[in-house]
C-alpha cells in the first residue's frame, strides 16, 4: 500500500474512535431494557410453541437453533424472518404489539414447527 494511501487510513481512526462508542452503547442499552423471551428451535420442534407478552410493548425474542440442520424464524404478521445454522444464536427485535395472536414459524421444518405469540393487554 502506498504511503499516502496508509496515512489517509490512519486520518479515519479517531474519527471511527469517537462515532462507534457513541452509536453503539445506546443500541445496546436500549435492547437490554427491554423484555425478553426466548425460543428454541431444534430440528422441527419449537420451545416454547407460544409466547404470552404484554401488548404494547416492544420486545426481544432470543433465537437459538440447538438442533443440527438450519433453521429459520419466519412470521408474516410479525413481518419477521431470521435464518440461523446449527447452534447459532441470534434475536429479532418486535415492535409493540395490539392485543392479539400473531403466527411463527420454522419455514425449514413446516408443517410440524409452528407457534404463537400471544399479546395480551
Amino acid at each position: 500500500m502506498r504511503l499516502s494511501r496508509r496515512l489517509s487510513v490512519l486520518r479515519l481512526i479517531p474519527l471511527l474512535a469517537i462515532l462507534l462508542p457513541a452509536l453503539l452503547p445506546s443500541g445496546l442499552a436500549a435492547a437490554s431494557d427491554m423484555p425478553s423471551y426466548d425460543l428454541t428451535l431444534e430440528n422441527g420442534t419449537l420451545k416454547p410453541e407460544v409466547l404470552k407478552v404484554k401488548a404494547g410493548e416492544k420486545f426481544v425474542i432470543q433465537l437459538h437453533n440447538a438442533g443440527n440442520t438450519p433453521a429459520e424464524f419466519e412470521s408474516n404478521s410479525l413481518r419477521k424472518e431470521k435464518v440461523l445454522a446449527p447452534g447459532v444464536k441470534s434475536f429479532v427485535v418486535i415492535h409493540p404489539l395490539r392485543a392479539g395472536s400473531y403466527d411463527y414459524f420454522d419455514d425449514f421444518h413446516l408443517p410440524d414447527a409452528r407457534g404463537k405469540v400471544i399479546a395480551t393487554d
